[in-house]
């Protein structure tokens, strides 16, 4: 007989399982011994069955030591145990008068214990093996071989197949249940260990859209849903109203370059955020819901989890079941996912703080570029990177003309705005990959990745008349000095020491201008 389930195996270990059994034994055992004792007319002398019972039970723990010893000899040693037991309990109690003796309720209780303790598949061959020995025993009583004490000759066959089939039934329900107990056991130790599985992975994700992903992918992967889509600001700044949402992270087929718009009150985002919990809807309402609708086309069987920290509310987690039309999805399904969400959402918050908290140390206050800490790492890395790949880059120094005389006369709030909106105006002129920050006072740099001399004239005259022909707030010049790595130097320090000399030149010349450290034949001047 196997002792292998593997439905169950792996709730209870084996070991466990095997102690729990040799209990049972011990018990039955005890129990004969006692009524062996208690009814002496029952035709069980004491002294056989405490012989019986004590080569029973050598056996009982023979078979437990082999297991140890050897999973596989000790696997085949138990099936002979069992089938060992069945000889014992049915023996005895066949012997001392069967339905008349109380010893018959052990068959049940080995059998329920051999069906939750071993298999089910075990569970049933022990139930055939006891009806056989059932039989068995009344043919060598009839053909004389077996005597027993209260005449249990006289039952009828009928009634020994009547018992034969309630152990059939009994093993039968009895794994039936227990499927059903174990399959709910099982699926919560597959949801703890999914959601440990997520834990680690949240922990080891870099910034807020590893974390979004992870959240979205474990959630799908764990439940099996068909898409699914992680709805936020792009900034963790989502409270209240919801203005500014987009599609952070997804599973599935979403159309994700909807781009991020302020839901209404009648949308079931709206719905989930306000009142901090789950939101199940059949379909998604396109009148009340357009966006979502369109990120989430043709939805059935949606559910909607808000995440929330403390009262703060960072976003969606909107999911689509596969179930059957008409169905919803299971309380413990929900609360296990909340749970998911949960833990995704403390991830997100300290994900986008974190990005805050290096956005501040890398950002200039006043104007919102970066500052001179990222002025100097992005140099020191675009000299790496040039000199690694044999490239060119050039470095841009910008200062507003006239700033002193500005302050002086407007005052210093208006040169703060000043020197805001020139910001905004180099850092709406440059590119992506361009370093744009606030050097000191009213200079900036921005280095200008793969430009040689020629090109960055063109882009740094691009952003002089930018600011030139901006409206008058008021009106004011830059001038702009360029140098080229590495015709104009190697070392941070050179470079800028080199555009810094140009750009005075552009002053001295006229200002609103643009020089180059060492300008080509065919230089742009202004």
């Amino acid at each position: 007989m196997s002792t292998h389930n593997e439905h169950a195996s792996d709730l209870v270990p084996i070991a466990d399982r095997m102690r729990y059994l040799q209990t049972v034994r011990v018990a039955s055992a005890l129990a004969v011994l006692v009524y062996s004792v208690a009814a002496p007319d029952s035709g069980l002398g004491f002294a056989a069955v405490l012989a019986l019972s004590a080569v029973y039970l050598a056996l009982g723990f023979a078979s437990q030591a082999a297991w140890r010893a050897s999973r596989r000899g000790g696997v085949a040693l138990f099936g002979v145990a069992v089938m060992v037991d069945g000889v014992y309990l049915t023996g005895l109690s066949y012997a001392s008068g069967l339905f008349e003796s109380p010893l018959s309720a052990l068959i049940l209780v080995h059998l329920i214990a051999v069906s939750l303790l071993a298999s089910y598949r075990t569970g049933m061959k022990l139930a055939l093996w006891d009806s056989l020995l059932l039989v068995v025993a009344q043919e060598a009583e009839k053909a004389g071989v077996l005597s027993v004490a209260n005449g249990a000759m006289d039952i009828p066959f009928a009634e020994v197949a009547m018992l034969s089939g309630v152990l059939l039934v009994v093993a039968g329900a009895t794994a039936s249940f227990s499927a059903v107990n174990e399959r709910e056991l099982r699926r919560r130790r597959y949801d703890l260990e999914a959601l440990a599985g997520m834990a680690r992975s949240l922990e080891e994700s870099e910034g807020s859209s590893s974390a979004g992903v992870v959240l979205v992918s474990s959630v799908a992967d764990a439940f099996d849903f068909e898409r699914s889509v992680l709805v936020g600001s792009r900034d963790g700044d989502g409270d209240g109203d919801g203005d500014g949402l987009a599609a952070l992270a997804f599973h599935g087929d979403v159309s994700v370059n909807e781009p991020p718009v302020a839901v209404g009150e009648g949308s079931v985002i709206a719905r989930a955020r306000s009142e901090r919990r789950v939101q199940l809807v059949t379909h998604i309402d396109p009148a009340e819901d357009p966006w979502l609708d369109a990120l989430l086309p043709g939805a059935r069987q949606v559910a909607v989890f808000p995440l929330t920290v403390e009262t703060h509310s960072l976003g969606v987690l909107c999911v689509e079941h596969s179930l059957r039309r008409g169905s919803r999805i299971e309380r413990r399904v929900v609360s296990t996912i909340e749970r998911f969400v949960s833990h995704g959402a403390l991830a997100l918050q300290n994900a986008w703080l974190l990005e805050h908290i290096r956005s501040l140390a890398q950002t200039d206050g006043l104007t919102g570029v970066g500052n001179r800490d990222t002025f100097d790492t992005g140099l020191r890395g675009e000299i790496s990177r040039a000199a690694r790949h044999g490239e060119s880059f050039s470095l841009l120094m910008i200062d507003v003309d006239h700033f002193k005389m500005l302050n002086d006369d407007h005052g210093h709030l208006v040169g703060d705005t000043v020197l805001r909106r020139v910001a905004r105006q180099i850092h709406h002129a440059s590119r992506d990959s361009d370093t744009v920050a606030r050097y000191g006072g009213e200079e900036f740099g921005v280095v200008l990745p793969g430009a040689d001399t020629e090109e960055a004239l063109i882009a740094a005259d691009r952003i002089r008349r930018l600011i030139a022909d901006a409206e008058p707030l008021p009106a004011v010049t830059v001038s702009i000095g360029v140098a080229t790595f590495p015709l104009d130097g190697t070392e941070p320090d050179a470079i800028v020491v080199a555009a810094d000399a140009a750009l005075y030149r552009s002053k001295r010349t006229g200002r609103n201008r643009v020089t180059a450290a060492a300008p080509p034949a065919n230089a742009l001047f202004v």
